[in-house]
């Protein structure tokens, strides 16, 4: 043929590298094949904590994702509800809500004690106290209040949802915090260098005076939502809920007004006539002292609400203090409050119409009553001790004794802490 070479398989012409090879290069052929073998890492075929590392960043990124979400629907919220009562100057005042914690403030774990306060018998039953930095619960369960201090109230937030304090009048104002209800979360401030701060009694809305200027707004797990202001005149203060609407103090020559802020109205004319508002009854009329005649006999009347507070029914034979104090039973039926006598008394507002029966209940109030679910008041007196009123016993004769309560310090009182009331049947 022609001189090529014919090949019966499919090698090529000739061989890339002579046969031949050595011993020594295979054996160094083979062991550099085997280093590289061992230095190149193989993947698992399981790894299980490689996934959960994984799958704890995912959802690391997701809560962080979930928590800056809620956080600006809450700033939005309050800014839109800002603005809208702003008014077209823009002058908004000081602002004196604060969103989550205050500047420099560090939240830390609430310490432990070995073993809670000693109890006084039965007296502690039933209602939540705070004595001397601690929040003791009717349970028996007992917390510290890191940061809290100078209470002059405090109640239950509704749903379990917390407890609102406030302090007293300072230099500086009133300052509102919320305890959240598991005991790893440190008190909040919510409110500073307010002028005044009033809480429903379900602790769902605040009002309070910040200048010239009432606000109200919802509270949420311990954030103001949705505020709405408006301009009032020197001197008046909110001093409680009637529903939605806010309950105003007026100054000197004194009077009540409501402010019904849904619509984003004004306060309603004064009624001169209401000297103190001391609840609510499950109707939603409110037990009130009015004055009466040209005398200005002070006198218990149930207001109207939706009437601008009109007398529904007037009692004058009870004979109350005007230093305000006083707090009507969950079930409406009784109201607890200063007589003439320096004592406390208990007036029956079955038949308010007529002359109220009236009963001595022991000490006189110095500060607010505190009715637990199970319709027993709790207040404390002059000494710092805390009194128990129960109304079958004062209806058989027995006057309420003032028990001391250990952990006080000689220069300060307990707090009783309000209960939410019961809605009525159907609510």
């Amino acid at each position: 043929m022609s001189g090529v070479r014919q090949h019966t398989d499919n090698r090529t012409g000739g061989p890339e590298r002579p046969f031949p090879v050595g011993e020594d290069e295979l054996e160094r052929a083979l062991r550099d094949t085997l280093s590289r073998q061992v230095a190149t890492p193989r993947p698992l075929g399981a790894d299980p904590a490689g996934a959960a590392l994984r799958r704890a960043r995912r959802t690391g990124r997701r809560r962080a994702l979930t928590g800056l979400a809620l956080a600006g629907v809450a700033t939005v919220l309050v800014t839109a509800g800002m603005a809208q009562v702003t008014g077209p100057t823009g002058s908004g005042g000081t602002p004196t809500v604060v969103l989550g914690d205050p500047p420099g403030f560090s939240p830390a774990p609430f310490p432990t004690e070995p073993a809670p306060t000693a109890r006084s018998g039965p007296v502690r039953a039933g209602i939540d106290l705070l004595v001397g930095g601690w929040l003791e619960g009717s349970g028996g369960e007992r917390r510290a209040l890191t940061g809290v201090d100078g209470v002059e109230r405090a109640q239950r937030v509704h749903d379990q949802g917390g407890w609102l304090v406030t302090s007293k009048a300072t230099a500086a104002g009133r300052t509102l915090w919320w305890v959240p209800p598991t005991d790893r979360s440190a008190p909040q401030v919510m409110l500073a260098a307010a002028d005044a701060i009033a809480i429903s009694a379900d602790g769902r809305q605040v009002a309070w005076r910040d200048g010239a200027e009432l606000i109200a707004a919802g509270v949420v797990a311990g954030q103001l939502i949705a505020p709405v202001r408006v301009t009032a005149p020197t001197g008046v203060v909110p001093v409680g809920f009637s529903g939605d609407d806010v309950l105003l103090r007026q100054p000197d020559p004194g009077g009540t007004s409501v402010w019904r802020r849904a619509g984003g109205g004004l306060p309603s004319s004064t009624n001169p006539d209401v000297r103190a508002v001391y609840g609510a009854r499950p109707d939603g009329r409110l037990v009130a002292l009015v004055t009466v005649g040209a005398a200005r006999q002070p006198c218990l009347a149930l207001l109207e609400p939706a009437r601008g507070l009109a007398p529904v029914r007037t009692g004058c034979g009870a004979k109350p203090t005007v230093d305000g104090l006083g707090g009507v039973s969950p079930d409406g039926r009784w109201l607890l409050v200063n007589g003439t006598g320096r004592t406390a008394q208990l007036v029956d507002l079955t038949d308010l119409g007529a002359t109220p029966a009236a009963h001595p209940a022991g000490p006189a109030l110095v500060g607010a009553v505190a009715w637990s679910r199970a319709g027993v008041a709790f207040h404390v007196d002059a000494t710092g001790q805390l009194v128990r009123v129960e109304p079958e016993r004062v209806l058989a004769g027995e006057q309420p004794t003032p028990s001391a309560v250990s952990g006080l310090t000689t220069d300060a009182r307990p707090v009783v802490v309000a209960d939410v009331p019961t809605p009525p049947d159907g609510a």
